[in-house]
């Protein structure tokens, strides 16, 4: 007989999906079984610094509004701030703070010199109009011009914002410094010093990292079974790579319908039919299904690449993947991680699986910096070789430490950025 709700379950869950207190959690697993000490911990712990801008901006009607924006940078230990910004309706401090902490920990799992930092507006983009939008950006920016900069804090699109958002950053910027300073963004228009294979980097660097994954447990990948949820940059590309080298994409899962095809989904033909369609439902290459249960499929590689807190506590039993490479920040919980442990997942964790974007945002903040642009196939090389090489490294601390891959990423990040700051030392 299932258990019944009561206030005190509710409370608990709803704690479970605060990604401050998930990314929290981890880092006390990693930092206790480091054995950091009290100090060391409060100042892992703490950002940076926290920025809160209110943001008025007169609408296409003529009305004001005010919109709240924040930007925290968690840690510049290792090398300026990096990370997104995002535009939603649900953007909350608390998310801000735990991404931007994720984004510490990523840089140093695939040990590129940045720390960490997140950004985002509380705003409806679906709303608002392009020249709404691109006012928003521009006084956001201004609001920052202090603390934002290629040695400070170099922000890049997220949810909800792309590669016209950082133009207008990055035109904002420039025109307050009286000279175009390209890489002050990353993920901008190749025109602007954007970088050749960035739009596709977190999804092919999820390819790198599965091929990885099957190749230690003897997964065939010509017949390997994956399921993606998430049709966007992220899950979108890795479906539409991972099928170009023959991987069968069996179901792809979208907030609105989900899709399947034992026989392995055109991806392609996929991706035609929602531009035409604007969904997913009712494509003539497969038979539609229900979202949740297509998440508890059996298959091979499950790829969540959609939001935060797909896999909690209630579900992770269903889950009969082999291998999750989790595409999306924080798509597990905290306390879903040991029941996935306990049923043998293998799980490729996020400041590991989707670090792709960084690492190429890295690549092309040095492309800027020294005006000289790489081809798209150096590009792809040296993300290859980043990816394979962290997961690799991630992979061999877990086996020697005896722990799981989640614990083993936040582990060598937090050995890596506890490095840096005792050479540091403490300025006072």
């Amino acid at each position: 007989m299932a258990e019944l709700e009561t206030p005190e379950r509710d409370a608990a869950f709803e704690r479970e999906l605060n990604p401050r207190l998930a990314a929290e959690a981890r880092f006390d697993l990693a930092a206790a079984a480091l054995k950091l000490d009290d100090g060391m911990c409060k100042v892992l712990r703490t950002p940076t610094r926290e920025v809160t801008v209110y943001i008025p901006v007169m609408l296409d009607d003529g009305r004001i509004e005010v919109f709240t924006g924040y930007r925290v940078q968690h840690s510049i230990a290792r090398g300026p701030a990096k990370g997104g910004i995002r535009y939603a309706k649900d953007v909350t401090l608390d998310e801000v703070r735990a991404l931007a902490s994720w984004m510490t920990w990523k840089c140093a799992v695939v040990n590129i010199p940045y720390g960490g930092g997140k950004g985002g507006v509380i705003c409806d983009p679906e709303i608002l109009s392009r020249n709404e939008l691109e006012r928003i950006t521009r006084r956001y920016t201004a609001d920052l011009i202090d603390f934002i900069g290629p040695e400070i804090d170099i922000p890049a699109p997220d949810v909800n914002t792309n590669e016209q958002t950082m133009a207008w950053i990055m035109d904002t910027y420039s025109m307050h410094k009286r000279q175009a300073t390209t890489a002050v963004v990353t993920g901008k228009p190749l025109a602007l010093g954007g970088s050749q294979g960035r739009s596709e980097a977190t999804g092919r660097g999820c390819l790198y990292v599965t091929r990885e994954a099957m190749k230690r447990l003897n997964i065939d990948p010509s017949s390997a079974k994956i399921v993606i949820q998430g049709f966007g940059n992220v899950g979108g590309m890795a479906a539409k790579l991972m099928a170009r080298e023959g991987y069968k994409i069996v179901s792809m899962i979208e907030w609105d319908a989900a899709v399947y095809n034992k026989h392995g989904l055109d991806i392609e033909a996929l991706m035609k039919h929602r531009r035409e369609t604007g969904s997913i439902s009712d494509f003539s290459g497969g038979e539609n299904v229900d979202r949740e249960t297509a998440l508890y499929q059996e298959c091979d590689v499950l790829v969540p690449a959609a939001r935060e807190n797909v896999i909690t506590s209630k579900n992770a039993h269903l889950v009969k993947a082999k291998i999750i490479c989790e595409g999306a920040n924080g798509p597990a919980t905290a306390e879903a991680d040991p029941v996935l442990k306990a049923n043998g997942v293998f799980v490729i964790p996020d400041i590991l699986a989707n670090a792709g974007g960084v690492t190429v945002s890295y690549f092309e903040w040095v492309q800027d910096r020294q005006g000289y642009f790489w081809t798209e196939s150096e590009v792809n090389h040296r993300l290859q070789e980043t990816m394979v090489s962290s997961f690799r490294d991630v992979v061999a601390y877990a086996s020697e430490k005896k722990v799981d891959n989640r614990t083993a990423a936040y582990m060598l990040a937090l050995e890596r950025v506890v490095h840096a700051i005792k050479l540091r030392g403490l300025y006072a």
